[in-house]
């Protein structure tokens, strides 16, 4: 017990620690929607494209935060454009992204002097580095996509089963879903150092896909999803201290074993395999 008290009397684990659950929070959220639209490959991308944007951003001494922001947001603002201009499928421009910027990346990165090791902690994770001034912006743009989810809450429910049918309702259905990209983004790009680049999207989609297994309810599955992405960040970060390993692989692996244990044991397997019970 005196351990934990000491654990916590140091000002990076306070950080830690309130950081990782607005992470876990926002993802779990907004994954709930790229589970049901099916838009975890955009939140790879989208993770790839911001990295692209830190690397260059150490590369000419720009804000790392600020060219993650507008790597991200314009990946997904160029693919939102292509998708709904019937052009071509989301995934054939992000594919097509995730190349380009991982290949810039290597590049920025190369023409480095030397090693740099805060690119890495932004391509691998590393929650327990988290400053007040990361803190700070974590806190306000979660605030922010937190703030938008719950206004547009029940058109995002309509076009994340029925983007058509939401259209011909009378909702700007495709205006909708480019904010809906713009939200991921964001909530990828405030997670890249706590988690990492490589492993962001997983946070999106884990949590989410595990409380689907229990839900009934969009509303339900949110909850479950919000309880999910808390706990694994939490555990993860006490386990990476602990055993001093990297934070967003922790996170990731707890999160990904709430996903097998639901998978296993929800309701919903039981009513498809009756024999099993």
């Amino acid at each position: 017990m005196n351990a934990l008290f000491e654990m916590f009397s140091y000002g990076f684990m306070q950080r830690a620690f309130v950081s990782s659950f607005f992470i876990g929070l926002v993802c779990a959220v907004v994954g709930v929607f790229v589970v049901l639209k099916g838009l975890s490959f955009i939140g790879a991308g989208t993770a790839h494209a911001a990295f692209a944007g830190v690397t260059l951003a150490f590369l000419i001494g720009a804000p790392p935060l600020g060219m993650a922001i507008l790597f991200g947001l314009a990946t997904v603002f160029v693919t939102g454009l292509l998708q709904q201009s019937g052009k071509m499928k989301p995934d054939v421009p992000i594919g097509i992204f995730y190349t380009l910027t991982m290949a810039l990346a290597i590049l920025f990165i190369g023409l480095m002097k030397g090693y740099n090791p805060e690119v890495y902690g932004y391509l691998f994770g590393s929650i327990l580095s988290v400053t007040r001034g990361d803190l700070t912006i974590i806190l306000l743009l979660s605030a922010v996509i937190l703030f938008v989810i719950t206004l547009f809450y029940k058109e995002f429910h309509f076009i994340s089963f029925d983007q058509e049918m939401a259209e011909a309702s009378g909702i700007p259905a495709k205006n909708l879903f480019l904010l809906l990209l713009n939200l991921i983004a964001l909530t990828i790009i405030i997670s890249l150092k706590a988690v990492g680049a490589l492993l962001v999207f997983a946070l999106l989609v884990i949590p989410a896909a595990a409380a689907q297994q229990w839900a009934r309810h969009i509303w339900s599955m949110m909850l479950i999803s919000a309880c999910v992405g808390i706990l694994a960040s939490w555990t993860g970060v006490l386990v990476s201290y602990w055993l001093d390993i990297p934070s967003g692989a922790t996170i990731v692996l707890i999160a990904t074993a709430f996903f097998l244990f639901s998978v296993l044991f929800s309701p919903k397997r039981r009513r498809k395999n009756p024999a099993a019970s």
